[in-house]
Protein backbone atom coordinates (compact mmCIF):
# COMPACT_ATOMS: atom_id res chain seq x y z
CA UNK A 1 0.00 0.00 0.00
CA UNK A 2 1.30 3.44 -0.94
CA UNK A 3 2.24 5.56 2.03
CA UNK A 4 0.24 8.80 2.03
CA UNK A 5 1.82 10.62 4.96
CA UNK A 6 5.02 10.90 7.00
CA UNK A 7 5.24 9.45 10.50
CA UNK A 8 5.79 12.03 13.28
CA UNK A 9 9.48 11.18 13.57
CA UNK A 10 9.86 11.72 9.81
CA UNK A 11 8.07 15.06 10.06
CA UNK A 12 10.47 16.13 12.80
CA UNK A 13 13.46 15.31 10.59
CA UNK A 14 11.89 17.03 7.57
CA UNK A 15 11.23 20.12 9.68
CA UNK A 16 14.92 20.28 10.60
CA UNK A 17 16.00 19.89 6.97
CA UNK A 18 13.59 22.64 5.94
CA UNK A 19 14.96 24.90 8.67
CA UNK A 20 18.49 24.45 7.34
CA UNK A 21 17.32 25.74 3.95
CA UNK A 22 15.46 28.64 5.52
CA UNK A 23 18.46 29.68 7.62
CA UNK A 24 20.69 29.81 4.54
CA UNK A 25 18.40 31.86 2.31
CA UNK A 26 19.56 35.32 1.24
CA UNK A 27 18.04 38.33 2.99
CA UNK A 28 16.62 39.54 -0.34
CA UNK A 29 14.80 36.29 -0.98
CA UNK A 30 13.54 36.05 2.60
CA UNK A 31 12.20 39.59 2.39
CA UNK A 32 10.35 38.95 -0.87
CA UNK A 33 8.86 35.69 0.37
CA UNK A 34 8.02 37.33 3.69
CA UNK A 35 6.14 40.15 1.96
CA UNK A 36 4.18 37.64 -0.08
CA UNK A 37 3.30 35.64 3.04
CA UNK A 38 1.99 38.80 4.72
CA UNK A 39 -0.20 39.45 1.69
CA UNK A 40 -1.48 35.86 1.66
CA UNK A 41 -2.44 35.97 5.35
CA UNK A 42 -4.07 39.35 4.76
CA UNK A 43 -6.26 37.92 2.00
CA UNK A 44 -7.52 35.24 4.38
CA UNK A 45 -8.01 37.82 7.13
CA UNK A 46 -10.11 40.11 4.92
CA UNK A 47 -12.22 37.15 3.79
CA UNK A 48 -12.83 36.48 7.49
CA UNK A 49 -14.12 40.05 7.88
CA UNK A 50 -16.33 39.86 4.79
CA UNK A 51 -18.13 36.67 5.76
CA UNK A 52 -18.42 37.66 9.44
CA UNK A 53 -19.57 41.27 8.96
CA UNK A 54 -23.30 40.85 9.59
CA UNK A 55 -23.56 37.43 11.22
CA UNK A 56 -21.90 38.70 14.40
CA UNK A 57 -25.11 40.59 15.16
CA UNK A 58 -27.11 37.37 14.90
CA UNK A 59 -24.96 34.62 16.38
CA UNK A 60 -21.36 35.21 17.48
CA UNK A 61 -20.43 31.52 17.45
CA UNK A 62 -21.81 30.98 13.96
CA UNK A 63 -20.07 34.14 12.76
CA UNK A 64 -16.72 32.92 14.09
CA UNK A 65 -17.20 29.47 12.57
CA UNK A 66 -17.99 30.77 9.10
CA UNK A 67 -15.19 33.34 9.28
CA UNK A 68 -12.79 30.67 10.48
CA UNK A 69 -13.73 28.48 7.52
CA UNK A 70 -12.15 30.90 5.01
CA UNK A 71 -9.21 32.28 7.01
CA UNK A 72 -7.01 29.14 6.54
CA UNK A 73 -6.72 29.87 2.82
CA UNK A 74 -4.02 32.36 3.78
CA UNK A 75 -1.73 29.70 5.26
CA UNK A 76 -2.55 27.35 2.39
CA UNK A 77 -1.20 29.93 -0.07
CA UNK A 78 1.88 30.44 2.12
CA UNK A 79 2.64 26.71 2.18
CA UNK A 80 1.86 26.04 -1.46
CA UNK A 81 3.95 28.96 -2.75
CA UNK A 82 6.91 28.42 -0.44
CA UNK A 83 6.49 31.85 1.11
CA UNK A 84 8.04 32.68 4.48
CA UNK A 85 5.78 33.16 7.51
CA UNK A 86 7.32 34.18 10.83
CA UNK A 87 4.93 32.19 12.99
CA UNK A 88 5.41 29.00 10.99
CA UNK A 89 9.17 29.51 10.98
CA UNK A 90 9.17 29.39 14.77
CA UNK A 91 9.58 25.63 14.30
CA UNK A 92 13.17 26.31 13.20
CA UNK A 93 14.25 26.03 16.84
CA UNK A 94 14.20 22.26 16.37
CA UNK A 95 17.12 22.65 13.97
CA UNK A 96 18.83 25.02 16.39
CA UNK A 97 18.54 22.43 19.16
CA UNK A 98 19.97 19.82 16.77
CA UNK A 99 22.89 22.17 15.99
CA UNK A 100 22.00 22.14 12.30
CA UNK A 101 21.65 25.92 12.19
CA UNK A 102 23.17 28.77 14.19
CA UNK A 103 21.41 31.39 16.27
CA UNK A 104 22.64 33.92 13.69
CA UNK A 105 20.91 32.03 10.88
CA UNK A 106 17.75 31.68 12.94
CA UNK A 107 17.58 35.38 13.81
CA UNK A 108 18.38 36.42 10.23
CA UNK A 109 15.37 34.44 9.07
CA UNK A 110 13.02 35.53 11.84
CA UNK A 111 13.83 39.25 11.72
CA UNK A 112 13.83 39.51 7.92
CA UNK A 113 10.66 37.46 7.53
CA UNK A 114 8.89 39.36 10.32
CA UNK A 115 9.67 42.67 8.61
CA UNK A 116 8.54 41.26 5.28
CA UNK A 117 5.31 39.95 6.79
CA UNK A 118 4.61 43.39 8.25
CA UNK A 119 5.27 45.18 4.96
CA UNK A 120 3.05 42.77 3.01
CA UNK A 121 0.22 42.89 5.53
CA UNK A 122 0.20 46.69 5.79
CA UNK A 123 0.47 47.09 2.02
CA UNK A 124 -2.58 44.89 1.44
CA UNK A 125 -4.50 46.61 4.26
CA UNK A 126 -3.83 50.01 2.68
CA UNK A 127 -4.85 48.85 -0.78
CA UNK A 128 -8.08 47.28 0.50
CA UNK A 129 -8.91 50.47 2.41
CA UNK A 130 -8.84 52.27 -0.96
CA UNK A 131 -11.04 49.80 -2.86
CA UNK A 132 -14.38 51.08 -1.59
CA UNK A 133 -15.30 47.55 -0.48
CA UNK A 134 -15.76 48.57 3.15
CA UNK A 135 -19.52 48.94 3.39
CA UNK A 136 -21.10 49.96 6.69
CA UNK A 137 -21.11 46.42 8.08
CA UNK A 138 -17.47 45.77 7.11
CA UNK A 139 -16.43 49.16 8.48
CA UNK A 140 -18.15 48.64 11.84
CA UNK A 141 -16.91 45.07 12.16
CA UNK A 142 -13.32 46.08 11.38
CA UNK A 143 -13.34 49.05 13.76
CA UNK A 144 -14.83 46.95 16.57
CA UNK A 145 -12.28 44.22 15.90
CA UNK A 146 -9.46 46.75 16.05
CA UNK A 147 -10.74 48.24 19.31
CA UNK A 148 -11.12 44.79 20.87
CA UNK A 149 -7.62 43.69 19.90
CA UNK A 150 -5.97 46.86 21.23
CA UNK A 151 -7.94 46.71 24.47
CA UNK A 152 -6.41 43.42 25.61
CA UNK A 153 -4.14 43.39 28.64
CA UNK A 154 -0.51 42.37 28.04
CA UNK A 155 -1.10 39.06 29.84
CA UNK A 156 -4.24 38.24 27.87
CA UNK A 157 -2.63 39.05 24.53
CA UNK A 158 0.45 37.00 25.48
CA UNK A 159 -1.56 33.92 26.46
CA UNK A 160 -3.79 34.11 23.41
CA UNK A 161 -0.63 34.38 21.32
CA UNK A 162 0.79 31.24 22.92
CA UNK A 163 -2.38 29.24 22.31
CA UNK A 164 -2.62 30.53 18.74
CA UNK A 165 0.82 29.56 17.54
CA UNK A 166 0.69 26.12 19.09
CA UNK A 167 -2.09 25.48 16.57
CA UNK A 168 -0.43 27.34 13.69
CA UNK A 169 2.81 25.35 13.89
CA UNK A 170 0.78 22.16 14.27
CA UNK A 171 -0.91 23.15 11.02
CA UNK A 172 2.52 23.53 9.40
CA UNK A 173 3.62 20.25 11.00
CA UNK A 174 0.52 18.48 9.65
CA UNK A 175 1.05 19.94 6.17
CA UNK A 176 4.60 18.56 6.22
CA UNK A 177 3.21 15.13 7.05
CA UNK A 178 0.79 15.18 4.11
CA UNK A 179 2.01 13.94 0.74
CA UNK A 180 -0.61 15.32 -1.67
CA UNK A 181 -2.35 18.65 -2.16
CA UNK A 182 -5.79 17.62 -0.91
CA UNK A 183 -4.34 16.10 2.24
CA UNK A 184 -2.37 19.27 2.87
CA UNK A 185 -5.48 21.41 2.50
CA UNK A 186 -7.27 19.45 5.21
CA UNK A 187 -4.12 19.24 7.36
CA UNK A 188 -3.86 23.03 7.34
CA UNK A 189 -7.56 23.84 7.55
CA UNK A 190 -8.49 22.18 10.83
CA UNK A 191 -5.80 23.62 13.17
CA UNK A 192 -6.08 27.12 11.66
CA UNK A 193 -9.87 27.04 11.78
CA UNK A 194 -9.61 26.02 15.41
CA UNK A 195 -7.41 28.95 16.45
CA UNK A 196 -9.60 31.48 14.63
CA UNK A 197 -12.91 30.18 15.97
CA UNK A 198 -11.43 30.09 19.48
CA UNK A 199 -10.41 33.75 19.34
CA UNK A 200 -6.65 33.37 19.79
CA UNK A 201 -4.19 36.03 18.59
CA UNK A 202 -1.91 35.72 15.55
CA UNK A 203 0.73 38.44 15.17
CA UNK A 204 0.86 38.41 11.37
CA UNK A 205 -2.92 38.42 10.94
CA UNK A 206 -3.04 41.34 13.36
CA UNK A 207 -0.51 43.16 11.18
CA UNK A 208 -3.39 43.25 8.68
CA UNK A 209 -6.42 43.67 10.95
CA UNK A 210 -5.08 46.60 12.97
CA UNK A 211 -3.63 48.71 10.13
CA UNK A 212 -6.84 48.13 8.15
CA UNK A 213 -8.85 49.42 11.11
CA UNK A 214 -6.53 52.44 11.32
CA UNK A 215 -6.77 53.17 7.60
CA UNK A 216 -10.58 52.94 7.83
CA UNK A 217 -10.75 55.50 10.60
CA UNK A 218 -9.94 53.92 13.96
CA UNK A 219 -8.26 56.57 16.11
CA UNK A 220 -5.16 54.67 17.12
CA UNK A 221 -1.45 55.40 16.82
CA UNK A 222 1.07 52.96 15.35
CA UNK A 223 2.76 52.85 18.76
CA UNK A 224 -0.50 51.66 20.31
CA UNK A 225 -0.82 48.92 17.71
CA UNK A 226 2.61 47.61 18.67
CA UNK A 227 2.45 48.10 22.43
CA UNK A 228 -1.17 47.02 22.92
CA UNK A 229 -1.12 44.00 20.63
CA UNK A 230 1.72 43.10 18.28
CA UNK A 231 4.52 42.95 20.86
CA UNK A 232 2.77 40.76 23.46
CA UNK A 233 1.13 38.61 20.78
CA UNK A 234 4.47 38.09 19.00
CA UNK A 235 6.11 37.06 22.27
CA UNK A 236 3.26 34.64 22.90
CA UNK A 237 3.53 33.24 19.38
CA UNK A 238 7.24 32.60 19.96
CA UNK A 239 6.57 30.81 23.25
CA UNK A 240 3.90 28.60 21.68
CA UNK A 241 5.53 27.96 18.32
CA UNK A 242 9.26 28.12 19.05
CA UNK A 243 9.39 26.72 22.58
CA UNK A 244 6.43 24.52 23.55
CA UNK A 245 5.76 22.50 20.38
CA UNK A 246 9.37 22.14 19.13
CA UNK A 247 10.62 21.19 22.60
CA UNK A 248 7.98 18.50 23.01
CA UNK A 249 8.64 16.87 19.65
CA UNK A 250 12.40 17.33 19.78
CA UNK A 251 12.45 15.41 23.07
CA UNK A 252 10.02 12.80 21.74
CA UNK A 253 11.47 12.16 18.28
CA UNK A 254 14.94 13.65 17.81
CA UNK A 255 16.66 13.32 21.16
CA UNK A 256 16.21 9.52 21.45
CA UNK A 257 17.79 9.06 18.00
CA UNK A 258 20.85 11.05 19.05
CA UNK A 259 21.55 9.02 22.17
Amino acid sequence: MEKRFFAPSEVAKATIVSAETKANQSIERLLILGIMAGIHIGYGAFAYIVVSQSLSNIDVGLSKLIGASVFPVGLMMVIFTGSELFTGNNLMTMALASKKITIKGLLKNWITVYIGNFVGSVLLAYMISKTGLANENILNFTLNLGMAKTSLTFETALIRGILCNILVVLGVWSATAAQDIISRIFAIWFPIMLFVVSGYEHSIANMFFLPLAKFLGLNIAWADIWLSNLIPVTLGNIIGGAVIVPTAYYVAYILPARK
